[in-house]
């Protein structure tokens, strides 16, 4: 099972676009807006934008739909490779999407239990009750300590915890948010949003990519260029440049800030200012296929992995009884993972299964799927987390560019970042916001 954001115990261009089903001709000529990135952020903006009967394209660099929303085949058995759950469904317009595809969208389930080892071996009772205790500190000390006057990082507002608790209470952080404590902003993770979670059986990617049917979604298309110092906004691509009045980039923080893009004129320096302010956590799954013996586990069983706050791993094991364990992980030792590559991501989930249920563990192992968010140069992470003093930036990305250039996507989503159904929100609002240019 992954963690709740808010609490522990978590081919070619046209071949490409006649598979999404939809055209592919070349990019050229003008149009109302061009929506940048088909996932979550940049279905929605197009779908808003359509229906208001503006003329509107997707470019999207992959070779498939959905962004970080992706359910995973290669192993045989299908898994939610990104993000996973409807958080807060309760608001979440997922849950409504879904219904109206035919689509079901179960309570989240708690699986057939849970077991805590420290360096492979059972962790001990008293050991599980500290740990849990201290968990429990970030919540009520969001509640009791003022940061109205000036914005703390996590470990800073645990910091009274001590040198021994203070990363033990922090740890569950890395399989939520995906990031050190000390990169996260204690106001920005206050104003998170939390409710019920539900999961999508049939795959939370599979879902977003039917919701981009019928779309025109341009694939494999990775936008070179943004230039917007004329009277509309120019975007170039290895196939060309399109033309538009307006433009709304859905792409992931990690790719804005890489620079993968050039903008002309550069973006103003309150929207760099905003980017400075952002990170990217690296929230992390490696997935092995296991066949033959289960080692007397019941399937959904999960094993959390705490001997060490800085190397926490939660595995699910055998989820729905596919044959396929699910290891998480995030932070640092998520990004070590991710630049060591899939044979030692591989080799080191193994080997730690091994110490679990034993060594004939290893010889199980069949098949890994490694989608490192963190190398991905798509993503170049999983997802935004405000630093420490900047719990503003995500409304700053937010504001329009030049009347001409919106971003949009889970990074300015406000309390539902870090989510499919906040990036929708925000592609949603942007949406609006062109529609109402006039034509």
């Amino acid at each position: 099972m992954m963690l709740d954001r808010r609490t522990f115990l978590m081919g070619s261009t046209a071949l490409a676009a006649a598979a999404a089903g939809t055209p592919g001709p070349a990019l050229a000529g003008d149009l109302d807006v061009v929506v940048i990135g088909a996932g979550a952020a940049g279905i929605a903006a197009a779908r808003e934008l359509k229906a208001a009967g503006r003329q509107v394209v997707i470019i999207e660099a992959r070779n498939r739909v959905g962004g970080r929303a992706f359910t995973d085949t290669s192993l045989g058995a299908a898994y939610d490779a990104g993000a996973m759950f409807i958080h807060w469904a309760e608001r979440n317009p997922w849950v409504k999407i879904a219904a109206d595809l035919g689509i079901p969208t179960p309570n989240e389930s708690w699986g057939s239990g849970f077991q805590v080892f420290a360096n492979g071996q059972p962790m001990s009772d008293a050991e599980r009750v500290k740990r849990r205790g201290a968990f429990r500190q970030i919540d009520r000390k969001l509640e009791t300590v003022d940061i109205s006057k000036r914005d703390l990082s996590v470990a800073e507002l645990l910091g009274d915890l001590g040198p021994d608790m203070t990363p033990v209470a922090t740890s569950g952080l890395l399989l939520s948010i995906g990031e050190e404590s000390d990169r996260i902003s204690a106001r920005d993770y206050q104003r998170l949003w939390s409710g019920d979670d539900f999961v999508v059986p049939s795959g939370y990617g599979n879902l977003v990519a039917r919701h981009g049917e019928g779309l025109d979604i341009r694939l494999g298309e990775p936008v070179d260029a943004i230039r917007w110092d004329g009277p509309g906004v120019e975007i170039t691509t290895r196939s060309g440049t399109l033309k538009a009045r307006a433009c709304i980039v859905t792409v992931p923080v990690g790719v804005l800030k890489a620079g993968d893009i050039r903008f002309t004129p550069a973006l103003p320096a309150r929207t760099r200012d905003a980017l400075n302010g952002i990170g990217m956590g690296a929230l992390t799954k490696i997935a092995l296929k296991v066949e033959g013996d289960r080692f007397g586990i019941k399937p959904g069983m999960s094993y959390l992995e705490a001997g060490s706050p800085k190397a926490m791993m939660n595995v699910d094991l055998f989820p729905d009884d596919k044959d396929i364990v699910i290891a998480y992980c995030g932070g640092d030792y998520a990004r070590d993972l991710s630049r060591a590559g899939t044979a030692a991501a591989r080799d080191h989930v193994t080997e730690l299964l091994a110490k679990m249920v034993g060594g004939s563990f290893r010889k199980a192992v069949t098949g890994v799927s490694f989608p490192a968010w963190w190398t991905d140069p798509f993503s170049h992470g999983s997802y935004s987390v405000c630093r420490p003093g900047f719990e503003t930036a995500r409304d700053r990305l937010a504001e329009p560019i030049g009347g001409r250039i919106w971003i949009a996507g889970e990074a300015t989503a406000g309390g539902g970042a870090m989510t499919v159904g906040g990036a929708t929100l925000a592609g949603r609002a942007a949406a609006a916001a062109v529609a109402r240019l006039k034509a």
